[in-house]
This record gives C-alpha cells, structure tokens and sequence, in this order.
C-alpha cells in the first residue's frame, strides 16, 4: 500500500486541523504559564526556612511528579462524580485538561525553578539587604529576573514538552491535533497518512514558539549587548543639569553627642568557634577607622554585624544613641531595616546586580524606598560623576572593570545618603593598577566627614586615611590607637610587625 501524498497534503487545507491547533496552543501556553507560576510559589517554599511551607512544598513536588498524566486527566476529568459543584467546569475537556496539566507541570516546574534561585550567589541576596530592601523586594527585584534567565532554557524546553502532552487530553475527547486525526482514519483508515499530518502540525507549533522563545533568549542575553559609552555631548548635558557635588570640610561631632555607632559587648559563633570575643566599639560622626589583622582573627565578621549580615549571639549594637541591634532580637525585624538605611556598605566582591545598568544600580534602593524616580535618577547621575564613571551610566557590570564595579559599588552604597560607611576589603578583589582608584574615592569620603569603618589589608592606606587604627586578633581588639602611636609607641610594636614596618625601618 502506497504513501498517499494527495491527500495528506489535504490535510493542510482541513478547518478543523487548524482550529485544533489553536486549541493546542491556548492549552499548551495556558499550562506552561500558569504552571511555571506555580513553580515558582513551590520553588520558593521548598527553599523556605519554615517547615511549614517547606514539607507541603516538597510532598506536593514528591506525588505529582509520580502520577502518569494520563491518570492524572481522566481522574480529573471525572472528580464532578465527588463533587458535583465542580460540573460545570470540569465537564468540559479543555478545562479539566488544563487542570491536570497545571498541577503536574506545577510540580516540574518547581524543580526547574529552584535550580535557578539557587543558582544566584549569595552576595546578591546580601546587597539587596544591606540597601534595606525587604524580602519580597529582593525577590522580585534582583533573585527572580536573575534565577529567570538561568532558569529560561530549561523552561523552554518544558513548553515543547507540554506541547506533545496535549496530545494526551485527547483520551476524555478534547478536541485537539490527535483527536481530529483519530476521527479520520477511523472512517478512511489512512493511518500513516494521517499521523504523518498530525506530527507535521505539532512540528509547526513548536517551531514557530521555539523561534519565539530564541528572540526572547537573546533578548535578555546581556553578554550580547554592546557597551554603551555616552558620547561628550550627552556628558556635558548630564553635568550641566546634575551638576558637581562638593566637598564639605569634615563634621566635628558636637561635646556630649551620642558616638554614631556603639558596639557593647558583641559575640558571635560559628557553631563550636567564637570568632568575636566581646568586642566594646565606640566610633564617632566624622571619624576613619581602619581595621587590620590577620586572616580568620574576625575582622569581617566584625563588621557584617555592624548592617545586620550576621546575627550577633551577645550584646548590642547602638547607632546614633539608639538599640539597632540586640542579640535578642528576631533577625531582620523592622528596626534593624530602619537602621540599615543609615549605613552603606561595600563588598569585597562588588555584588553589583548584573542584570542591571550602572545607572538601575544606583538608583534601585532609592525608588524602592519611595524616592521620586527624577531625583533617584538626578543623584544617581552626580554620584556617578563623582566617582569618574558617568560616561558608563549605561553599561552593564560585566561591561566594567574590577575598579570600575568596586566604584560603581561605593555610589550605589551613597545613593541611600548613609551616615556610615563601611567596607569589606574594598581592594582585595582588585588587580594591583586598580587599588589606587578605588581607594581615591575613599579618600574623597573621608574628606568630605563620612564616618567610614574600612576593614582592609592596605597598610599604607589605613595608615594614612585613619584616624584610628584597630588591630583584631584571636576575636579581640588586641589595640586601637592613632597611625602615630602605632609608628611610635611602644604598645603598637605587634602592629608594626604584621605591617611590616620595623622591617622596613632596618
């Protein structure tokens, strides 16, 4: 029996092929959105701290993922047999089709989904909450899109998939592509035929949405994007209307007033290892501290708890004369957000939003905390200015330098208008040539009276920058002194051996 091609290629002139494939597409895409929403609500309760979303999550990922779809659609499509209020939708095939698929691609999708959200590095989550957004804002601004474009390919693929399980709905007589074939070669036994047409229009339908889906790929593809660099008649505008922002002389603090930021007896453990010993801190409004030390002696867990990083296991943090943080304290409560507002912080690693322009991460925590987006962006372009990269307001992150980000960093830290600053080793991730910009707009800072707090491995810089120098070792403040006791006393001897100063001195 021979191939009949006149009338399989009737088969593309046929009405009711072509209204079947549009009930195929509004299934398929229906299930795939729905469901890939859902995901990601079990996505994130899986991942959730709370063993009460986290063990429903995970049973409902476990029996979904188990049950064959076709059991799953017939068992469906006859639940008005248990509840009878549920007839007037589930009685109709596409209805109860869509359903069992949404509830199956729910359950795949959210294993899609949490591949991707843990797949954003920690600094990001990290950034976001030391600019003092909440945990939905950080979700929606900086996790999500992320994990999104990790998770994107995976998500396409499941669609092509949905795709072909439409077919399976054809078995409580969803009119689709499968059951308009079925009904043909039933009456004219040209199976071959018929089939060969069938998969030829679930071919169409996955071609015409994989190309789709490749548009939005590279769409948000950013290693795609050309670098945009703003020409010098756009930077004389930008400056014109921002302007330049000056240098105020450093702030004394007035006789009696509160320090602007009070450590009292702070501990805090790894599990069995105490790295911080009791620590006692008092620093002044207007003051430079710097603080050194060996490896592992607590430096930068020291000031992670300063912005609500790490939770304190003892004592209490006082900032500006008020509690900000006790060790009592749920972890990231109202007054610790309230609080962090007031302290800008800089990573070691930079932890720029990557899917974000220079200038989105600037004026980010600014909108979300409900400044008018002209004037977020209006700062946003003088800080920039300030710290030599407006002509990059445009870029993306990985368009930048190590330098570059660092820099990039250290204005979106002063976009929220903090009164503390603090940095992590703001020039350790840097190449050797790149040290001196970075620590240039520190020094900026210290002129213009910013309190800064400076964790650092810079010995020259800390020396030279600092009011006050504090050497951490073993979880302690072995010594806190000005540079020039440290050069001279007698008591800064250990300092100046782990600078290397006395060495240099021979």
């Amino acid at each position: 029996m021979q191939f009949d091609w006149s009338y399989f290629i009737s088969l593309f002139s046929m009405s009711a092929f072509w209204v079947a494939s549009w009930t195929v597409v509004k299934l398929s895409a229906l299930a795939w959105l729905i469901g890939m929403l859902l995901g990601l609500l079990l996505a994130s309760a899986k991942l959730s701290s709370s063993r009460w979303m986290r063990v429903p999550a995970s049973i409902y990922i476990w029996f979904f993922r188990s049950i064959p779809l076709l059991v799953l659609v017939v068992f469906v499509y006859n639940l008005p047999q248990l509840f009878p209020a549920s007839s007037s939708v589930l009685s109709d095939p596409f209805y109860s089709g869509l359903l069992a698929l949404v509830v199956t691609e729910a359950a795949y999708m959210a294993e899609i989904h949490r591949g991707g959200l843990i797949s954003v590095v920690k600094g990001q989550k990290e950034a976001g909450r030391a600019l003092g957004i909440g945990f939905l804002g950080l979700q929606r601004l900086i996790v999500i899109p992320q994990a999104f474009r990790i998770s994107l390919p995976t998500l396409i693929n499941e669609y092509i998939t949905v795709v072909k399980l439409t077919s399976l709905v054809s078995v409580i007589s969803l009119t689709e592509i499968l059951t308009i074939g079925q009904r043909l070669y039933a009456q004219n036994f040209l199976v071959m035929e018929t089939l060969a047409a069938v998969g030829v229009y679930y071919v169409l339908i996955v071609s015409v949405f994989a190309w789709l889906f490749q548009r939005l790929e590279s769409w948000l593809d950013l290693s795609a994007r050309k670098p945009q660099t703003l020409d010098d008649d756009a930077m004389k505008a930008l400056k014109a209307r921002v302007g330049t922002p000056a240098l105020v002389p450093r702030a004394q603090p007035e006789s009696g007033a509160a320090p602007a930021l009070q450590l009292q007896n702070i501990h805090k453990r790894y599990g069995d290892h105490e790295v911080l010993k009791g620590i006692d801190l008092k620093v002044q409004a207007g003051q430079v501290v710097a603080i050194i030390g060996p490896s592992g002696s607590g430096k930068t867990s020291l000031i992670r708890t300063v912005n609500g990083l790490e939770t304190i296991d003892q004592g209490e943090i006082v900032l500006f004369g008020e509690s900000f943080i006790n060790a009592a304290d749920a972890p990231n409560n109202a007054q610790v957000r309230r609080g962090i507002r007031h302290i800008g912080m800089v990573f070691q690693n930079f932890n720029l939003f990557p899917h974000r322009t220079i200038l989105d991460n600037v004026t980010l925590a600014p909108r979300y905390h409900g400044v008018d987006s002209a004037i977020s962006e209006q700062r946003a372009y003088a800080l920039l200015d300030k710290v030599g990269l407006l002509a990059h307001a445009d870029k993306y992150p990985h368009q930048l330098s190590g330098g570059q980000q660092q820099r990039v960093a250290i204005a979106r830290a002063l976009a929220m208008e903090p009164e503390i600053m603090l940095f992590d080793e703001p020039t350790s991730a840097l190449d050797p040539e790149l040290v001196g910009d970075v620590l240039n707009v520190i020094r900026d800072l210290a002129r213009e009276g910013m309190t800064l707090l400076i964790v650092t491995h810079e010995m020259d810089f800390a020396m030279s920058i600092s009011d006050r120098v504090l050497f951490m070792e073993n979880g302690n403040i072995q010594l806190d002194a000005a540079p020039a006791a440290i050069r001279n006393e007698a008591r800064g001897e250990r300092v100046r051996r782990f600078m290397g100063l006395e060495e240099r001195a021979a």
